[in-house]
């Protein structure tokens, strides 16, 4: 009897062992979670924040790496050209994979070279200031910078970023004298704005919501269709009179194309799970974005739709890289 006890006990330690062995495989022991962009931005910090949770989710270990530069299309190109296993994700934006092909000769084409997994992430934009800039409102601002034409200039996380483009929107629909000066991501960029070096930027509300208390800035509207939640007293362009200034930055995860469907389906279900737990969801609450969980198919969609807006976009500003 002991020995049958005994028996049964070892076939079930060993069958347990078994199934932790096979949930922690994935197909990977270790993914490799690529953020196209320096630390500090809202691309680094997603990526950060959804790790622990894939990890958890799908029995493996997650890393996360930062591969900026070029506008984040070294990181992007580089999971694009990495192995069809899903050991390898693409924290990208709307940036990497649809606007940079309408301003870049890449080496890749993210709409055909990328498979989306999960959209994670929307939040506007806001437009913000040096607190030395003596403009409290939009409108001061943009007469500000009419009145000294030439001597104000601008940050943005790169050439072809949505923060680019708004801001080269506004010198289109004002007629200003307004000067670009791009760096290599959107830390680096609003490090500089907050030192004074660059007076003036767009900026997510997520990374910007942390430097409101510090004095050293001024938040003068938001991109969004309605306001945040986190800036409840700025205004959206919308109601200053900017009906085309409506737009949000959107994240999502990625993997190389021809990633079979069934490891899609297992990330995006992990994904979507974490977006769930109590402590993720509050702080994507936090950052002021929206309920974007879906499958993979709704996301290529979206991104689908997206394209000929960005192209268009691109066209009407005359943006270049530089």
């Amino acid at each position: 009897m002991k020995r049958q006890l005994f028996l049964g006990i070892s076939l079930c330690l060993l069958l347990s062992v078994l199934n932790v062995k096979a949930q922690s495989s994935y197909p990977c022991p270790t993914i490799k979670f690529v953020s196209p962009y320096p630390p500090g931005g809202t691309t680094d910090i997603l990526a950060r924040m959804l790790a622990p949770g894939i990890a958890k989710q799908l029995g493996t270990n997650v890393i996360v790496e930062n591969k900026g530069g070029a506008s984040s299309n070294i990181g992007t190109e580089y999971v694009a050209n990495s192995a069809s296993d899903g050991c390898t994700l693409l924290l990208g934006n709307n940036t990497g994979v649809v606007i940079n092909q309408n301003l870049y000769k890449l080496r890749i084409n993210p709409s055909k070279d990328l498979a989306a997994v999960a959209e994670v992430a929307s939040v506007p934009l806001v437009l913000y200031v040096n607190a030395s800039v003596p403009a409290n409102t939009l409108g001061e601002l943009v007469e500000l910078i009419k009145n000294n034409p030439g001597k104000y200039s601008y940050a943005s996380g790169g050439s072809g970023s949505p923060q680019h483009l708004m801001a080269e929107m506004l010198k289109l629909e004002k007629q200003l004298d307004l000067t670009h000066i791009p760096y290599r991501g959107q830390g680096p960029a609003m490090a500089d704005v907050l030192a004074g070096q660059v007076p003036i930027a767009f900026e997510t509300t997520t990374t910007i919501a942390a430097q409101i208390s510090s004095g050293r800035i001024r938040v003068l509207a938001t991109t969004g269709a309605v306001r945040p939640k986190n800036f409840p007293n700025v205004p959206t362009m919308k109601e200053l009179g900017y009906s085309s200034f409506v737009i949000e930055n959107w994240y999502g995860v990625f993997v190389a194309a021809k990633t079979p469907s069934v490891l899609i389906s297992r990330l995006n279900k992990a994904i979507n799970a974490t977006m769930k737990e109590p402590e993720v969801a509050a702080s994507l609450n936090k950052m002021g974005s929206s309920d974007v969980a879906g499958t993979p198919e709704q996301f290529t969609q979206f991104i689908n739709r997206e394209i000929p807006y960005w192209e268009s976009l691109v066209k009407r500003t005359g943006a270049t890289v530089d």
